[in-house]
């Protein structure tokens, strides 16, 4: 290092070049460079450094002497001229234009002015830590490729011997080949291109790694919130809660005050078995329903009776009456049981409304609800025998309410919560023969119930003796008869009279071939209506009939006989 006097320029060694044999200036080791101080400028042009003296003084002990610089290119130089006259060449030479003023820049991306060097001010080296020299280049085998060792410009402070090079100072060839890359100091430690492109890449990872961990949480969370609807419990708008009463005339008061008292009955056979309703007539545990309920059991079948409240007993059969298809079982050892109200099935109206209950499907406690709508309905139903044994004939009540099979057997009730009919038969929609009992098809809005008031009468026999009456006229009727009305047949069973000797018929005058067309002002349209007429009163009662014999009308009185039921 020099005596800090005065800036001197340094350039690498070279071999001997034509017609330059003297050396410019000497300095220090191969490849070093003596410290020009930033605040020392040099005392012909501040800030521009000059050559050293012939006497400078020689470089310290331990290094090389510097070799005698080579002689400047004689060719043209490869640079366009140094329009702006930057230092440390100063005006454009004939052989070297001066390269662009490139000063050091901060790590953080500010320049730094250049400063003015004070003279004779040597600032004490400053620790840096060790950074990689930068490599020479070599000198080129023309004469007129030389390089020159450049600074970054005036005031800009070169590293002698035993000093390190700052981080943005280059070492630039003006007269190196075209396309050769740049000689450049390495960063300080900690600044290389490379660890900020790691830190970079590092922290690039980092926020995608965030990001994808936040993106899972906010669909996580995001998925929560549409499945529940929120992340705080979702309580809606309720009622508040009411004792449970209702009116005694609406259909779930009627059906709290009838519910206690319906039962449902399976019934099983050596054939077949079944399922029907009934309701509990008295205390004593007698129930009514269906004959064709109880039919599959026979006579040594079992019947078990299902409480509305669950529990389950035995039943015994007490009595039957195919003729107007009821019965009536026993159920022995239960308390607290709760008789149905019976009405009366004469006050009904056609649209009062109704309720049915029972079991459709074996579907226990189904309520339905619906009106009356008709009255004196002449229906029969069964006949599977084919001997006429089972063919029931009912002067029913019809009602849209929905009954299924199932239902038969239980009540039909009215607004007073009151039995006004047993629910019987439906007419199916998949036949076209009248009114189908036990069938499967479901309810198409035409169901059939026996009144209640010939209900009352018969349930009353069969208890009392186990048999049922039948009211009769004492005639054989024609069923083959196809005119309007029900027709007097010639013959009798067994080729006997068709008008029972000394019976209500005979007595009243009536005769074989006379044809029945009403009965108490009722208009009768066949054998199976005058029927049904007929038995919807009491044996006993005194009845009106209008007949037709020979074109002509007469209009006849008698009293109704008696005949056991089967």
């Amino acid at each position: 290092m020099d005596d800090g006097r005065q800036a001197k320029w340094w350039s690498r060694p070279a071999t001997g070049r034509p017609g330059r044999d003297e050396p410019e200036s000497r300095g220090g080791g191969e490849g070093d460079a003596p410290s020009v101080r930033p605040d020392t400028p040099g005392p012909a042009d501040p800030g521009t450094a000059t050559a050293a003296p012939p006497d400078s003084p020689a470089p310290p002990a331990g290094q090389e002497p510097q070799q005698s610089a080579p002689s400047r290119p004689a060719g043209p130089p490869l640079h366009e001229p140094d329009v702006y006259s930057t230092p440390p060449y100063g005006g454009p030479g004939p052989w070297a234009p001066a390269p662009p003023v490139q000063r050091p820049t901060p790590a953080h991306g500010t320049p730094v002015p250049p400063q003015a060097v004070p003279p004779q001010a040597a600032l004490p080296p400053q620790p840096s830590p060790v950074l990689p020299q930068a490599t020479p280049v070599p000198p080129q085998s023309s004469p007129e490729q030389v390089p020159y060792a450049t600074t970054g410009g005036a005031g800009v402070p070169l590293a002698g011997p035993g000093e390190q090079r700052s981080s943005q100072w280059l070492q630039y060839d003006p007269w190196g080949a075209p396309g050769q890359p740049l000689t450049q100091v390495g960063p300080p430690a900690g600044t290389e291109p490379g660890s900020r492109k790691n830190r970079r890449g590092g922290a690039f990872a980092g926020m995608l790694l965030l990001a994808l961990v936040a993106s899972g949480i906010g669909g996580g969370v995001g998925a929560y919130v549409e499945r529940t609807g929120g992340l705080t419990t979702v309580e809606l708008p309720q009622a508040s809660h009411e004792n449970g009463d209702r009116a005694p005339e609406s259909v779930a008061g009627i059906a709290a005050s009838a519910l206690p008292s319906v039962v449902t009955l399976h019934v099983s056979g050596t054939a077949e078995s079944g399922t029907g309703t009934g309701f509990v007539l008295d205390n004593r545990g007698h129930i009514l329903t269906n004959n064709h309920v109880v039919a599959p059991a026979g006579s040594s079948g079992d019947i078990t009776v299902t409480f509305s409240s669950g529990e389950t007993a035995a039943a015994e059969l007490v009595g039957k009456d195919s003729g107007y298809d009821l019965a009536v079982v026993r159920v022995k050892g239960v308390s607290g049981l709760k008789p149905l109200p019976l009405g009366n099935s004469d006050n009904v109206r056609v649209g009062d409304p109704v309720v049915a209950i029972g079991a459709p499907f074996d579907l226990s406690n189904t309520v339905t609800s619906g009106i009356i709508s008709a009255k004196q309905r002449p229906i029969t139903a069964g006949g599977e025998k084919g001997d006429g044994s089972d063919i029931s004939y009912v002067d029913a009540l019809q009602t849209d309410a929905p009954i299924n099979p199932g239902n038969s057997g239980g009540p039909l009730v009215d607004t007073q919560a009151h039995v006004i009919g047993i629910n019987s038969a439906i007419r199916a929609a998949d036949s076209g023969k009248g009114t189908e009992r036990g069938g499967q098809s479901g309810s198409i809005g035409l169901g059939f119930a026996i009144p209640i008031n010939q209900g009352k009468r018969v349930a009353e026999e069969l208890i009392n003796t186990g048999k049922a009456t039948h009211p009769v006229i004492g005639v054989t009727l024609d069923m083959k008869f196809t005119g309007d009305g029900a027709k007097v047949g010639e013959k009798g069973p067994e080729d006997g009279p068709a008008v029972t000797k000394g019976g209500p018929a005979a007595k009243a005058g009536i005769r074989s071939g006379d044809v029945i067309t009403e009965v108490q002002g009722q208009r009768v349209h066949s054998g199976e209506e005058l029927i049904v007429k007929i038995r919807a009163h009491r044996p006993g009662d005194r009845l009106e009939l209008r007949l037709t014999r020979r074109g002509e009308e007469r209009s006849v009185t008698l009293t109704l006989g008696s005949a056991s039921g089967t």
